[in-house]
Protein backbone atom coordinates (compact mmCIF):
# COMPACT_ATOMS: atom_id res chain seq x y z
CA UNK A 1 0.00 0.00 0.00
CA UNK A 2 2.84 2.39 0.88
CA UNK A 3 4.55 1.71 -2.43
CA UNK A 4 1.37 2.31 -4.42
CA UNK A 5 0.69 5.55 -2.53
CA UNK A 6 4.20 6.83 -3.24
CA UNK A 7 3.91 5.76 -6.88
CA UNK A 8 0.60 7.61 -7.17
CA UNK A 9 2.15 10.69 -5.58
CA UNK A 10 5.11 10.66 -7.96
CA UNK A 11 2.72 10.25 -10.91
CA UNK A 12 0.73 13.28 -9.73
CA UNK A 13 3.93 15.34 -9.39
CA UNK A 14 5.01 14.39 -12.92
CA UNK A 15 1.54 15.26 -14.21
CA UNK A 16 1.73 18.67 -12.51
CA UNK A 17 5.18 19.27 -14.05
CA UNK A 18 3.80 18.51 -17.52
CA UNK A 19 0.74 20.69 -16.86
CA UNK A 20 2.96 23.57 -15.70
CA UNK A 21 5.07 23.30 -18.85
CA UNK A 22 1.94 23.24 -21.04
CA UNK A 23 0.50 26.32 -19.33
CA UNK A 24 3.88 28.07 -19.67
CA UNK A 25 3.98 27.32 -23.41
CA UNK A 26 0.37 28.50 -23.77
CA UNK A 27 1.24 31.65 -21.84
CA UNK A 28 4.06 32.39 -24.30
CA UNK A 29 1.65 32.01 -27.22
CA UNK A 30 -1.23 34.18 -26.01
CA UNK A 31 -1.51 37.82 -25.03
CA UNK A 32 -2.20 41.19 -26.56
CA UNK A 33 0.39 40.28 -29.25
CA UNK A 34 -0.40 36.70 -30.27
CA UNK A 35 2.34 34.34 -31.40
CA UNK A 36 1.70 30.94 -32.93
CA UNK A 37 3.33 27.83 -31.38
CA UNK A 38 5.55 27.62 -34.47
CA UNK A 39 6.74 31.21 -33.99
CA UNK A 40 7.52 30.54 -30.33
CA UNK A 41 9.43 27.40 -31.32
CA UNK A 42 11.48 29.39 -33.84
CA UNK A 43 12.33 31.91 -31.13
CA UNK A 44 13.47 29.14 -28.78
CA UNK A 45 15.78 27.59 -31.40
CA UNK A 46 17.16 31.03 -32.30
CA UNK A 47 15.37 31.63 -35.61
CA UNK A 48 12.80 34.21 -34.51
CA UNK A 49 12.57 37.79 -35.71
CA UNK A 50 13.76 40.65 -33.51
CA UNK A 51 10.15 41.51 -32.65
CA UNK A 52 9.34 37.91 -31.73
CA UNK A 53 12.49 37.65 -29.62
CA UNK A 54 11.53 40.86 -27.83
CA UNK A 55 8.03 39.57 -27.06
CA UNK A 56 9.20 36.17 -25.77
CA UNK A 57 12.50 36.90 -24.00
CA UNK A 58 11.88 40.44 -22.71
CA UNK A 59 8.15 40.42 -21.98
CA UNK A 60 6.65 36.96 -21.56
CA UNK A 61 9.37 34.57 -20.42
CA UNK A 62 10.51 36.74 -17.45
CA UNK A 63 6.90 37.03 -16.29
CA UNK A 64 6.35 33.27 -16.62
CA UNK A 65 9.52 32.49 -14.64
CA UNK A 66 8.57 35.05 -11.99
CA UNK A 67 5.06 33.56 -11.70
CA UNK A 68 6.52 30.10 -11.13
CA UNK A 69 9.11 31.29 -8.58
CA UNK A 70 6.58 33.34 -6.59
CA UNK A 71 4.11 30.45 -6.64
CA UNK A 72 6.78 28.04 -5.38
CA UNK A 73 7.91 30.44 -2.66
CA UNK A 74 4.45 31.28 -1.32
CA UNK A 75 3.20 27.69 -1.58
CA UNK A 76 6.09 26.05 0.29
CA UNK A 77 6.16 28.85 2.86
CA UNK A 78 2.48 28.20 3.63
CA UNK A 79 3.08 24.44 3.76
CA UNK A 80 5.88 24.85 6.32
CA UNK A 81 3.77 27.13 8.53
CA UNK A 82 0.74 24.84 8.45
CA UNK A 83 2.92 21.85 9.35
CA UNK A 84 4.82 23.59 12.16
CA UNK A 85 1.71 25.13 13.72
CA UNK A 86 -0.58 22.18 12.87
CA UNK A 87 -3.21 24.65 11.74
CA UNK A 88 -4.72 24.74 8.25
CA UNK A 89 -5.30 28.50 8.48
CA UNK A 90 -1.61 29.31 8.88
CA UNK A 91 0.03 31.12 5.96
CA UNK A 92 2.35 34.09 5.34
CA UNK A 93 -0.77 36.25 5.03
CA UNK A 94 -2.65 35.21 8.16
CA UNK A 95 0.51 35.41 10.28
CA UNK A 96 1.20 38.94 9.08
CA UNK A 97 4.61 38.06 7.61
CA UNK A 98 3.67 39.22 4.12
CA UNK A 99 2.49 42.56 5.51
CA UNK A 100 5.73 43.00 7.45
CA UNK A 101 7.85 42.20 4.41
CA UNK A 102 5.71 44.41 2.24
CA UNK A 103 6.01 47.38 4.57
CA UNK A 104 9.82 47.29 4.36
CA UNK A 105 9.74 46.93 0.57
CA UNK A 106 7.18 49.70 0.25
CA UNK A 107 9.24 52.03 2.40
CA UNK A 108 12.34 51.33 0.34
CA UNK A 109 10.73 51.74 -3.07
CA UNK A 110 8.46 54.68 -2.35
CA UNK A 111 10.69 56.70 -0.02
CA UNK A 112 14.05 56.11 -1.68
CA UNK A 113 12.97 55.12 -5.20
CA UNK A 114 16.32 53.46 -5.80
CA UNK A 115 16.76 51.91 -9.22
CA UNK A 116 20.51 51.41 -9.11
CA UNK A 117 22.48 48.20 -9.51
CA UNK A 118 22.06 47.27 -5.86
CA UNK A 119 18.27 47.48 -5.98
CA UNK A 120 17.60 43.87 -7.10
CA UNK A 121 19.91 42.59 -4.36
CA UNK A 122 18.56 44.82 -1.60
CA UNK A 123 14.86 44.14 -2.18
CA UNK A 124 14.72 40.47 -1.08
CA UNK A 125 17.07 41.25 1.80
CA UNK A 126 14.91 44.10 3.05
CA UNK A 127 11.78 42.00 2.64
CA UNK A 128 13.46 39.22 4.63
CA UNK A 129 14.34 41.69 7.39
CA UNK A 130 10.72 42.89 7.45
CA UNK A 131 9.41 39.33 7.58
CA UNK A 132 11.81 38.34 10.38
CA UNK A 133 10.86 41.46 12.35
CA UNK A 134 7.18 40.60 11.96
CA UNK A 135 7.80 36.97 12.98
CA UNK A 136 9.79 38.03 16.06
CA UNK A 137 7.08 40.46 17.21
CA UNK A 138 4.31 37.93 16.62
CA UNK A 139 6.06 35.18 18.60
CA UNK A 140 6.98 37.65 21.34
CA UNK A 141 3.38 38.82 21.80
CA UNK A 142 2.03 35.26 21.59
CA UNK A 143 4.57 33.86 24.08
CA UNK A 144 3.33 32.89 27.54
CA UNK A 145 5.91 31.85 30.13
CA UNK A 146 5.56 28.22 31.17
CA UNK A 147 3.10 27.34 28.39
CA UNK A 148 3.42 26.15 24.82
CA UNK A 149 2.57 28.73 22.16
CA UNK A 150 -0.99 28.20 20.98
CA UNK A 151 -1.24 27.99 17.16
CA UNK A 152 -4.64 29.71 17.29
CA UNK A 153 -3.24 32.48 19.50
CA UNK A 154 -0.29 32.84 17.15
CA UNK A 155 -2.57 33.24 14.13
CA UNK A 156 -4.82 35.75 15.94
CA UNK A 157 -1.72 37.72 16.95
CA UNK A 158 -0.52 37.57 13.34
CA UNK A 159 -3.84 38.85 12.03
CA UNK A 160 -3.71 41.75 14.51
CA UNK A 161 -0.09 42.56 13.64
CA UNK A 162 -0.89 42.29 9.93
CA UNK A 163 -3.66 44.85 10.37
CA UNK A 164 -1.19 47.15 12.09
CA UNK A 165 1.33 46.77 9.26
CA UNK A 166 -1.42 47.43 6.72
CA UNK A 167 -2.36 50.62 8.57
CA UNK A 168 1.26 51.79 8.51
CA UNK A 169 1.44 50.96 4.81
CA UNK A 170 -1.72 52.99 4.22
CA UNK A 171 -0.28 55.96 6.12
CA UNK A 172 2.79 55.71 3.93
CA UNK A 173 0.86 55.53 0.67
CA UNK A 174 -1.15 58.66 1.54
CA UNK A 175 2.10 60.66 1.33
CA UNK A 176 2.98 59.41 -2.15
CA UNK A 177 2.66 61.09 -5.50
CA UNK A 178 0.28 59.62 -8.09
CA UNK A 179 2.82 57.33 -9.73
CA UNK A 180 4.10 55.93 -6.45
CA UNK A 181 0.55 55.59 -5.13
CA UNK A 182 -0.47 53.58 -8.21
CA UNK A 183 2.49 51.25 -7.68
CA UNK A 184 1.68 50.76 -3.97
CA UNK A 185 -1.97 50.06 -4.74
CA UNK A 186 -1.12 47.49 -7.40
CA UNK A 187 1.51 45.84 -5.19
CA UNK A 188 -1.03 45.40 -2.39
CA UNK A 189 -3.45 43.81 -4.87
CA UNK A 190 -0.78 41.31 -6.03
CA UNK A 191 1.08 42.60 -9.07
CA UNK A 192 4.01 40.71 -10.64
CA UNK A 193 6.01 43.88 -11.04
CA UNK A 194 9.55 42.45 -10.79
CA UNK A 195 9.44 40.78 -14.23
CA UNK A 196 12.95 41.81 -15.17
CA UNK A 197 15.85 39.38 -15.54
CA UNK A 198 17.98 41.36 -13.08
CA UNK A 199 15.41 40.78 -10.34
CA UNK A 200 14.70 37.18 -11.35
CA UNK A 201 18.38 36.20 -11.26
CA UNK A 202 18.43 37.28 -7.62
CA UNK A 203 15.17 35.53 -6.70
CA UNK A 204 15.98 32.27 -8.54
CA UNK A 205 18.93 31.10 -6.35
CA UNK A 206 17.16 32.51 -3.27
CA UNK A 207 14.13 30.24 -3.84
CA UNK A 208 16.03 27.18 -5.09
CA UNK A 209 18.59 27.06 -2.25
CA UNK A 210 15.93 27.45 0.46
CA UNK A 211 13.67 24.88 -1.21
CA UNK A 212 16.53 22.36 -1.28
CA UNK A 213 17.06 22.94 2.45
CA UNK A 214 13.34 22.53 3.22
CA UNK A 215 13.09 19.34 1.16
CA UNK A 216 16.17 18.02 2.97
CA UNK A 217 14.24 18.55 6.25
CA UNK A 218 11.08 16.84 4.95
CA UNK A 219 11.56 13.86 7.29
CA UNK A 220 11.83 16.32 10.18
CA UNK A 221 8.51 17.88 9.17
CA UNK A 222 6.96 14.42 9.00
CA UNK A 223 8.21 13.67 12.51
CA UNK A 224 7.01 17.02 13.88
CA UNK A 225 3.54 16.19 12.56
CA UNK A 226 3.43 13.34 15.09
CA UNK A 227 3.51 15.88 17.92
CA UNK A 228 6.31 17.63 19.78
CA UNK A 229 6.59 15.01 22.53
CA UNK A 230 6.84 12.14 20.05
CA UNK A 231 9.30 14.07 17.89
CA UNK A 232 11.48 14.87 20.91
CA UNK A 233 11.40 11.19 21.88
CA UNK A 234 12.63 10.33 18.38
CA UNK A 235 15.62 12.64 18.79
CA UNK A 236 14.40 15.77 16.98
CA UNK A 237 15.75 19.07 18.37
CA UNK A 238 12.35 20.77 18.45
CA UNK A 239 13.39 24.38 19.06
CA UNK A 240 16.32 24.33 16.63
CA UNK A 241 14.31 22.76 13.82
CA UNK A 242 11.33 25.04 14.48
CA UNK A 243 13.50 28.15 14.27
CA UNK A 244 15.37 26.96 11.17
CA UNK A 245 12.22 26.00 9.26
CA UNK A 246 10.44 29.20 10.36
CA UNK A 247 13.33 31.31 9.01
CA UNK A 248 13.17 29.34 5.75
CA UNK A 249 9.41 29.97 5.49
CA UNK A 250 9.88 33.69 6.19
CA UNK A 251 12.68 33.92 3.61
CA UNK A 252 10.59 32.24 0.89
CA UNK A 253 7.56 34.42 1.57
CA UNK A 254 9.69 37.57 1.77
CA UNK A 255 11.44 37.00 -1.55
CA UNK A 256 8.10 36.30 -3.22
CA UNK A 257 6.46 39.37 -1.68
CA UNK A 258 9.39 41.59 -2.68
CA UNK A 259 8.91 41.02 -6.42
CA UNK A 260 5.35 39.75 -6.67
CA UNK A 261 3.25 41.66 -4.19
CA UNK A 262 0.93 40.13 -1.62
CA UNK A 263 -0.51 36.83 -2.91
CA UNK A 264 -2.42 36.06 0.27
CA UNK A 265 -4.45 33.01 -0.79
CA UNK A 266 -1.67 31.11 -2.60
CA UNK A 267 0.23 30.32 0.59
CA UNK A 268 -2.95 29.13 2.30
CA UNK A 269 -4.74 27.14 -0.38
CA UNK A 270 -1.84 25.47 -2.24
CA UNK A 271 -0.91 23.16 0.69
CA UNK A 272 -4.59 22.18 1.06
CA UNK A 273 -4.90 21.17 -2.57
CA UNK A 274 -1.56 19.36 -2.50
CA UNK A 275 -2.48 17.46 0.67
CA UNK A 276 -5.66 16.20 -0.97
CA UNK A 277 -3.66 15.03 -3.97
CA UNK A 278 -0.69 13.25 -2.34
CA UNK A 279 -1.35 13.06 1.40
CA UNK A 280 0.70 14.35 4.36
CA UNK A 281 4.13 12.89 3.47
CA UNK A 282 6.31 15.98 3.01
CA UNK A 283 8.61 14.25 0.53
CA UNK A 284 5.64 14.34 -1.84
CA UNK A 285 3.69 17.22 -0.28
CA UNK A 286 6.40 19.88 -0.66
CA UNK A 287 7.03 19.49 -4.44
CA UNK A 288 3.29 19.13 -5.05
CA UNK A 289 2.57 22.31 -3.10
CA UNK A 290 5.27 24.15 -5.07
CA UNK A 291 3.77 23.05 -8.39
CA UNK A 292 0.20 23.87 -7.35
CA UNK A 293 1.27 27.36 -6.23
CA UNK A 294 3.16 27.91 -9.48
CA UNK A 295 0.17 26.74 -11.54
CA UNK A 296 -2.30 28.97 -9.70
CA UNK A 297 -0.25 32.14 -10.29
CA UNK A 298 0.73 31.15 -13.84
CA UNK A 299 -2.88 30.48 -14.88
CA UNK A 300 -4.12 33.68 -13.24
CA UNK A 301 -1.38 35.77 -14.87
CA UNK A 302 -2.11 34.23 -18.28
CA UNK A 303 -5.77 35.19 -17.85
CA UNK A 304 -4.89 38.80 -16.97
CA UNK A 305 -2.66 39.12 -20.04
CA UNK A 306 -5.11 37.43 -22.41
CA UNK A 307 -8.58 38.69 -21.48
CA UNK A 308 -9.41 42.38 -21.67
CA UNK A 309 -11.16 43.54 -18.49
CA UNK A 310 -11.24 47.18 -19.53
CA UNK A 311 -8.30 47.87 -17.22
CA UNK A 312 -4.89 46.42 -16.32
CA UNK A 313 -5.99 44.05 -13.54
CA UNK A 314 -3.31 42.81 -11.08
CA UNK A 315 -2.81 39.03 -11.03
CA UNK A 316 -3.68 38.83 -7.33
CA UNK A 317 -7.27 39.92 -7.99
CA UNK A 318 -7.78 37.08 -10.47
CA UNK A 319 -6.27 34.64 -7.97
CA UNK A 320 -8.68 35.83 -5.30
CA UNK A 321 -11.62 35.30 -7.66
CA UNK A 322 -10.40 31.81 -8.61
CA UNK A 323 -9.51 30.65 -5.10
CA UNK A 324 -12.30 32.17 -2.98
CA UNK A 325 -14.85 29.41 -3.82
CA UNK A 326 -12.39 26.75 -2.64
CA UNK A 327 -11.59 28.76 0.48
CA UNK A 328 -15.32 28.98 1.29
CA UNK A 329 -15.55 25.24 0.72
CA UNK A 330 -12.77 24.67 3.27
CA UNK A 331 -14.57 26.85 5.79
CA UNK A 332 -17.84 24.96 5.29
CA UNK A 333 -16.05 21.62 5.80
CA UNK A 334 -14.35 22.90 8.94
CA UNK A 335 -17.58 24.17 10.53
Amino acid sequence: MKLSRNTRGISIILLLVVLTLLVAVLSMNVGKMNLSPLEVFKVIIGEGTSKQNLIVFDFRLPRIVLSILVGIGMGISGCIMQSLLKNDMASPGTLGLSSGSGLFVLMYITLFASEGLLSPILLPGLAFAGGLTAAFLIFMFAFRRGRDISPTGLILTGVAMGSGYSALSLMLTLRLDKQQYDFALRWQAGDLWGDDWSYIMVLLPWVLIICVYVFYRSNTLNTLNLGNQTAAGLGVAIKREFIGLTIAAVALASGSVALGGNFFFVGMVSPHLARKLVGPNHKLLLPTTALVGALVILIADTITRTISFGADIPTGIIITILVTPYFLYLLSKAS
